[in-house]
């Protein structure tokens, strides 16, 4: 018989420290700063919300930084401070969360997606200029996993076509390429710092650029109470109301609790780091697995949002990535199989009419569905990952252990063959940091 846990047999976690998973890490700073915020009612004042601005645009070394309540909406922002308007294209992957994207729709603009690189899995930039047209106007790109996609690349596309670039930095904070920081490549970087975020703050987000004008009218788009910064005359006449009619500031005791992360979080990631590189070098001689990671020369991944795995079916003779995830977790260890469904097959984008136009938003009048166009890697790539504990601690003893799981399942897998029931394919997730373990 078996001795997989999964099996009857004994599971190897069988020891846990639950704040080796706890995120973030809270200490007196950050619990003093919200205090303060509730005590002085200052809550929906933006006083400490400049504050942390100001430390997170010195941190990646640009000009300036506009908080939001969300990520999503410093997303939208952007696509509206760089001119996405009504018959506009933006070029994204298929394979991420949809608020990547989707605000486009509300602009009146149309989602194009590219296919994803297989290693990083981030936007692949050999199917991107295929996809450009007269109608495109940015590149909306992620970093995903924590991985900086291949910016060279990428930005000598968009100076060739004059496009702007959005990068969804939300899974790299702090992630580095070619030693510069993730969200300062492009015309302008958002962030969400949401609370399983690498940087988490509560439910916000930011965005970045050394561009006045883009700054400005990322004011202009939802923050009225802020409209006295504005500076450029074309934007000032716009001014009093929020053009976007939403208001979209960030919560102050999020910015408190953002104020105390800036000290402690480079010291967070090292320790992250360290720790992930500790757990991989565990498994280095596993077949059949490897972990997705930055490569390009001068790059981190940050505080390694969400770790994934690549996963080689045909090393354990077909067996389906959910069963041997089923195997970790009933050996006590954290595995999720895939990672982001594929936006471009969700009705979404190819049958939901969404404002009564009488067509599918995302076509545009007269415009083809882009839902059938061939993205062959973002569509098979939820057998071939799968998501590793994303440990915050570098505490060996425990990080061996799940290990030594992956190690005993990896050696073992001909007893899960028979009963592996997965033959459809898995579809993936609408998102990861809302996924339980």
């Amino acid at each position: 018989m078996s001795h997989l846990a999964i099996d009857g047999g004994e599971k190897v976690v069988c020891r846990e420290n639950p704040d080796m998973f706890a995120w973030p890490i809270v200490n007196r700073e950050m619990e003093a700063g919200v205090l303060d915020i509730l005590r002085r009612g200052a809550m929906s004042q933006n006083d400490v919300t400049k504050r942390f601005e100001r430390g997170y645009a010195r941190w990646h070394g640009v000009k300036y930084a506009l908080g939001h309540n969300n990520g999503t909406a410093s997303l939208e922002a952007a696509m509206y401070a760089v001119g996405v308007r009504r018959g506009d294209e933006i070029i994204a992957p298929s394979m991420t969360y949809w608020a990547t994207c989707v605000q486009a729709l509300g602009l009146g603009a149309k989602v194009v997606f590219a296919d994803i690189d297989p290693e990083t899995l981030c936007i692949d930039p050999d199917d991107i200029e295929h996809r450009i047209t007269d109608k495109t106007r940015a590149i909306v790109l992620v970093h995903y996993l924590g991985i900086v996609a291949d910016m060279d690349r990428i930005c000598a596309i968009a100076r060739k076509h004059n496009l702007k670039i959005i990068e969804d930095a939300s899974h790299a904070h702090g992630s580095l390429y070619h030693d510069k920081m993730a969200g300062t490549f492009g015309d302008v970087g958002c962030f969400s710092l949401m609370s399983s975020k690498g940087f988490a703050v509560g439910e916000a987000g930011i965005l970045i650029t050394d561009d006045r004008e883009i700054y400005e009218r990322a004011i202009l788009y939802g923050h009225y109470i802020r409209h006295d910064e504005l500076t450029d005359e074309s934007i000032r006449a716009m001014a009093g109301l929020p053009v976007g009619g939403c208001k979209y500031r960030m919560h102050q005791m999020s910015a408190a609790v953002g104020v105390a992360q800036l000290k402690k979080y480079p010291a967070e990631m090292a320790e992250i780091d360290a720790a992930m590189r500790y757990y991989w070098s565990l498994l280095k001689d596993v077949p059949g697995i490897r972990p997705i990671q930055a490569t390009a020369p001068g790059s981190s991944m940050g505080a390694w949002y969400f770790p994934h795995a690549h996963y080689d079916r045909d090393c354990f003779d077909g067996l389906s990535v959910q069963r041997f995830c089923e195997a970790l977790q009933a050996e006590g260890s954290k595995a999720i199989p895939g990672v982001n469904a594929a936006l471009h097959k969700h009705p979404l984008f190819s049958k939901i009419d969404i404002f009564g136009d009488g067509h599918p938003t995302n076509q545009l009048s007269g415009g083809r569905d882009v839902s059938t166009d061939p993205l062959p890697v973002t569509e098979g790539i939820q057998e071939r990952v799968f998501g590793v504990p994303w440990f915050k601690h570098l505490w060996k003893d425990e990080i061996e252990l799940h290990a030594a799981a992956v190690r005993k399942v990896a050696a073992n897998y001909r007893d899960l063959l028979a009963g592996d029931k997965h033959v459809t394919a898995f579809n993936g997730h609408w998102g990861l940091s809302t996924i339980k373990t």
